[in-house]
């Protein structure tokens, strides 16, 4: 088994797990073998948190969670794990006990929140024509138009689902904050970094994917992270 722990991916709202793919790739040639991405329903924050929780539970030896939006919601619920090392925020939502990512948006709207809609049944979605300017700024027009038509709606009561016992209270965190970003409000980032006191946290000028958008440094935090 390699000497280096395993990178469990978790994607957000509006992506599964092959927004990773640009990190995936990258992570690959500066030698972590051990990668998994995890693709969670978004039927609930329970629901997500315990499929993630299954497969840390399935890997041996020690491992970093990385969540990108409101996958970070999903490792603060569930990185309380032996043998979770790390957690990693990539523009993510990091709620304390009781707060929800809905009560920290609503608190300071993200400039896109008027581009998000709920359909029939509850799922809420991101108009295809404004995709590419609420999450997606920085990629061309081409790559944002596969996300918006592959974009993995969440049931809207997830987002109101409370966190229990936040995870970043026992673990070592890192943060990245993406100051373009028009889904989570910068500003609740850096209220969410520096509420964890984060090990380092670093701030790219960067849309809400940038995982996708600057992997290059989204892989260096998370390799800070694993070898810390």
């Amino acid at each position: 088994m390699s000497d280096k722990p395993a990178i469990v991916l978790v994607h957000g709202f509006w992506g599964g797990a092959a927004h990773w793919a640009h990190v995936i790739h990258e992570l690959k040639a500066r030698g972590y073998d051990r990668l998994y991405a995890v693709e969670n329903p978004l039927t609930s924050l329970a629901d997500d948190a315990e499929r993630t929780r299954k497969m840390v539970k399935q890997i041996d030896g020690p491992v970093v969670l990385v969540g990108h939006s409101y996958g970070g919601k999903v490792i603060t619920e569930m990185g309380d794990q032996p043998n979770v090392k790390a957690l990693v925020y990539i523009a993510a939502f990091a709620p304390d006990s009781g707060e929800s990512a809905g009560s920290i948006s609503q608190a300071n709207p993200p400039a896109a929140f008027g581009n998000i809609a709920p359909d029939s049944d509850g799922y809420l979605w991101i108009a295809q024509d404004k995709f590419h300017d609420s999450f997606a700024q920085d990629l061309s027009e081409d790559e944002t138009l596969v996300m918006a038509v592959t974009q993995k709606a969440p049931l809207g009561s997830t987002f109101g689902d409370p966190v229990t016992a936040p995870a970043w209270k026992a673990k070592p965190s890192w943060y990245q904050i993406s100051s373009d970003d028009r889904m989570i409000n910068p500003e609740n980032q850096k209220m969410m970094a520096a509420r964890m006191n984060a090990r380092n946290t670093i701030t790219l000028d960067a849309s809400h994917a940038s995982l996708a958008s600057r992997p290059d440094e989204v892989v260096d935090l998370i390799i800070e992270a694993a070898e810390s």
